[in-house]
C-alpha cells in the first residue's frame, strides 16, 4: 500500500485508540509528533516504543505503522519534494546546513529514538502546536511562517542527532551523494566495495580512501562498519528477525559469518549483546 499526496504540505492531527492504516509507504515525507499516548512504532524491520513528545521521520522508502497501547494524539506533518524546492529562496543556510530531504532519508535516524532535552523538548512541542494552530485558520502550503517552523523542526533534529553521535554531513552535495550511496547500498556488500563505489563516483580507487578520510575525518572502512553494526544492533534489539534473516539481509554468507563480524566489532556475540541493557533506554532514563 503506497499513499500519494499532491499538495506541498499537509497537516493531519487526530486522536485515536486504533491506528487507521496497515503497514504502508508514501510518495512523500512525514514528520510525526506524539502529542500524547504510547505504543509501538513499526518501521521497516524494527520496532521502536513511542510515548508523549516523541518525533519520527518517514521518507518514501520506508514502510511503517503504529500499534497503539494508550490513547494517542498524533500530528502528521506531510510534505513532498517540491515543498523545500519551492521555498528554497527562504532557506537560511546557517539554520539548515544540509538538505532537509537528505536528513529525512537518513536511515539511522529512523532506527533510533531521537532524544530531546530542555529547552529543545519544549521548543519542539510548541513548534508543532504553532504549525497545527496556523493550519486550523490558514492555508499552510504557501506560508513562509509555517515554512520557518518546519525548518526549526529540522534544526532540532540536527541537534538531537549530534547528541546521539549520528553524523549528518554538512558538506558539499558531492559528499551528501557519497553518504547517500553508502546508506542506500549498505545491504549489498558488492556495491560498497572501494573499487565499485570509487568507479560509481569517478574517483580513482587508489585515491578514494584518502578522499573519504579527508572529507569525513574517518576511514571509509570504519564508517561503513560502524554504520552497518548500528543497523544490526537495532535488529538484534527489536527481536523481530532471526540471526539467519539478519545475515541474509546484510549479505553475510551465514549466521556464523555474521556472528564473527559482529563479535569483531563489538567484542561480544549477538546473543551476549541482546542480553545487555539497552543503551538507548539508559540514555532516555538519564534525560527524564
Amino acid at each position: 500500500m503506497k499513499k500519494s499526496q499532491f499538495e506541498p504540505l499537509v497537516i493531519h492531527t487526530f486522536e485515536t485508540m486504533t491506528f487507521p492504516l496497515p503497514k504502508h509507504s508514501h510518495t512523500y515525507y512525514e514528520l510525526i509528533y506524539i502529542f500524547k499516548g504510547s505504543g509501538n512504532h513499526y518501521i521497516n524491520k524494527i520496532v521502536i516504543p513511542y510515548k508523549t513528545g516523541d518525533l519520527f521521520l518517514i521518507s518514501p522508502d520506508d514502510e511503517h505503522y503504529f500499534e497503539i497501547k494508550k490513547l494517542t494524539k498524533f500530528c502528521f506533518i506531510k510534505f513532498n519534494d517540491s515543498y523545500f524546492q519551492s521555498n528554497k529562496h527562504l532557506s537560511p543556510d546557517l539554520l539548515v546546513s544540509v538538505s532537509p530531504l537528505e536528513i529525512m532519508r537518513n536511515a539511522l535516524l529512523k532506527e533510533m529514538k531521537l532524544i530531546f532535552t530542555e529547552p529543545c523538548k519544549t521548543i519542539l512541542r510548541k513548534t508543532v502546536e504553532n504549525i497545527n494552530e496556523y493550519d486550523s485558520m490558514h492555508d499552510v502550503s504557501n506560508s513562509p511562517i509555517v515554512f520557518f517552523q518546519v525548518l526549526s523542526l529540522i534544526g532540532l533534529i540536527q541537534e538531537a542527532s549530534a547528541r546521539l553521535n549520528v553524523r549528518i554531513d554538512n558538506g558539499s552535495p558531492e559528499k551528501e551523494d557519497l553518504i547517500s550511496y553508502v546508506h542506500q547500498h549498505i545491504y549489498e556488500p558488492d556495491k560498497t566495495r572501494i573499487n565499485v563505489i570509487a568507479g560509481h563516483f569517478n574517483i580513482s580507487a587508489n585515491y578514494f580512501s584518502y578522499y573519504f578520510k579527508r572529507n569525513f575525518e574517518t576511514s571509509y572502512r570504519n564508517y561503513l562498519n560502524d554504520y552497518k553494526v548500528r543497523l544490526i544492533e537495532r535488529r538484534i534489539r527489536s527481536g523481530q528477525m532471526t540471526m539467519k534473516q539478519i545475515a541474509y539481509e546484510f549479505g553475510f554468507t551465514d549466521e556464523s559469518h555474521l556472528t564473527n563480524y559482529f563479535k569483531k566489532h563489538k567484542q561480544v556475540s549477538p546473543t551476549g549483546y541482546k542480553a545487555l541493557p539497552d543503551p538507548e533506554n539508559q540514555l532516555h532514563k538519564s534525560f527524564t
